[in-house]
């Protein structure tokens, strides 16, 4: 059986051992090619002026025209002096018909020894099949690159999810839908960069990712070695401490996205190394960046699907402004009927707590503000339609918020929200703490609960954000948005491995 029968019968499953027998084929093929004066690999370029998709979306103007274009091999059906070859470009397929007169006999007898996957360049003259297929005829055939690998046949496809992450060059050649996910993933970035300089006038910076201190959150770092100065360093978990820095020094509006990095577990809503855009807004607060927020993915859902209902895995979400606001405290009132907006000691929020079932070991050294975030993520989080969204979540306690301002209502609270889409939190909000005595006392309570092995993921003393503070940061509203999220919803990813091009994978075994 040859190769062609293989990758093109819709009968035909491939095993292992028949995938080993053609990459063997091919092999053989191109080493004769290359005795015969005709090694692929010699080609450098190859003159591009028409796409797939242009030609066919402007057929009535192209038509008879002559076009140069080049793609992969996806289809191949012989008729002995004629045959029909189907090439993929960045646009999407086109048929393109071969016949021996077109390009020449001996020509003709080297192209039927080409494979599925081959690259080719053609040139020749757009037209019409009887069968109404918009076509291009063949005058001049190139291979420009030999494939040695047995693409997934299309019927088959490419559909072991573990492979399709690992070798995610396959899946793009093979599943079309993966690559629109990945254009509307430009799309959107390119969107959320628009909406933060065009409508609200952020600068684009970029701040570290390799730091002695790893703030701005709550998470394990990836931590190295730095040889020439011989000194422990961290991957960035957020880029929030340095954005702030910017902001005292006089840059008002600055934003940065990139990647973080969390030493964490990983699911469906969670990478190691994930896209994070985080912005800060001199003289703004929290309902400033709230506005930034709704923008940012209503705006970014009318580019990519021409709508602001995001459908996501048979669910409607419209994100249009405003939106919903939702107070933790009273979230919690409402779903358990324990209210600690009437309660002040943590002694009495801990009774109230293992009353109503929270375990009373695991929360013996909980403060009240602690047991409302707990009890927030255990009882309300899962709550149908509660955190639907979108939803703005306000009202966190001081103890989970080292770097958001009092309320000044209710200095238990902070000027902080988290918002909502699908249950999933997307964005992380403050009116930033600038008052430097207050963050030294914060940042140092939440070194005392590390040091004490009490919480590893809490806040490290940064020193030198806190001499920043002194010299003074001015009233500043601070966004932080998980791109990556925002992706999954607006494309209908099912995970968040769907949307990151090359995902973090277990280890193969040797």
């Amino acid at each position: 059986m040859s190769n062609q029968e293989i990758n093109t019968s819709p009968d035909t499953e491939l095993t292992q051992e028949n995938i080993n027998e053609q990459s063997q084929i091919r092999r053989e093929k191109l080493a004769k090619l290359q005795a015969e004066g005709r090694n692929p690999y010699l080609h450098e370029t190859w003159e591009v002026n028409a796409h797939s998709g242009n030609i066919k979306k402007n057929f009535e103007a192209m038509e008879g025209q002559e076009v140069s274009c080049a793609g992969r091999i996806m289809a191949f059906r012989q008729m002995g002096k004629a045959s029909f070859i189907d090439i993929q470009d960045k646009q999407g397929r086109i048929q393109c018909y071969v016949r021996k007169d077109g390009i020449g006999e001996e020509n003709y007898e080297y192209f039927k020894t080409y494979d599925i996957g081959d690259i080719v360049g053609i040139e020749g003259t757009v037209f019409v099949t009887r069968h109404g297929e918009i076509s291009i005829r063949v005058s001049v055939l190139e291979l420009l690159t030999k494939s040695l690998q047995v693409l997934p046949d299309k019927f088959h496809g490419l559909k072991d999810v573990d492979i399709r992450y690992r070798q995610r060059y396959l899946d793009l050649i093979v599943n079309e839908d993966v690559k629109e996910t990945f254009i509307k993933r430009t799309n959107i970035l390119h969107t959320v960069k628009r909406v933060l300089e065009d409508d609200f006038g952020f600068l684009e910076v970029e701040t570290p990712i390799l730091s002695p201190v790893s703030g701005g959150a709550n998470a394990k770092p990836f931590l190295t070695h730095h040889n020439s100065l011989d000194m422990e360093l961290g991957m960035r978990i957020a880029n929030e401490l340095y954005l702030k820095r910017l902001i005292v020094g006089g840059l008002d509006r600055v934003y940065e996205m990139g990647k973080m990095f969390r030493n964490e577990g990983m699911d469906r809503n969670h990478n190691p190394e994930f896209t994070n855009m985080e912005c800060y807004m001199a003289y703004g607060n929290m309902e400033s960046v709230m506005d930034v927020t709704e923008q940012v993915v209503y705006k970014a859902a009318i580019a990519c699907n021409g709508t602001p209902i995001i459908s996501y895995q048979g669910k409607d979400f419209d994100v249009t402004p405003p939106w919903r606001k939702l107070d933790m405290t009273d979230a919690v009132r409402d779903v358990t009927g324990v209210d600690f907006n009437k309660i002040d000691s943590d002694e009495e929020a801990r009774k109230e707590a293992i009353d109503y079932g929270m375990n009373k070991e695991n929360v013996k050294d909980f403060t009240r503000g602690k047991l409302i975030a707990e009890m927030f993520e255990d009882y309300c989080e899962d709550v149908p339609g509660l955190l639907d969204g979108p939803v703005f979540v306000t009202g966190h306690p001081v103890e989970v918020s080292p770097l958001a301002k009092r309320d000044p209502e209710d200095p238990r609270k902070t000027r902080r929200f988290e918002a909502y889409i699908n249950g999933w939190e997307i964005a992380n909000a403050f009116s930033e703490l600038n008052d430097p005595i207050d963050q030294f006392e914060r940042f140092s309570e939440q070194q005392a609960q590390r040091d004490a092995g009490k919480d590893d993921e809490a806040h490290p003393m940064d020193m030198d954000f806190v001499n920043a503070l002194e010299v003074g940061l001015p009233p500043t509203g601070g966004l932080g948005i998980g791109i990556d999220r925002v992706i999954m919803l607006i494309t209908n990813s099912p995970t968040i491995r769907d949307v990151i091009l090359f995902p973090t994978m277990k280890a193969l075994d040797k």
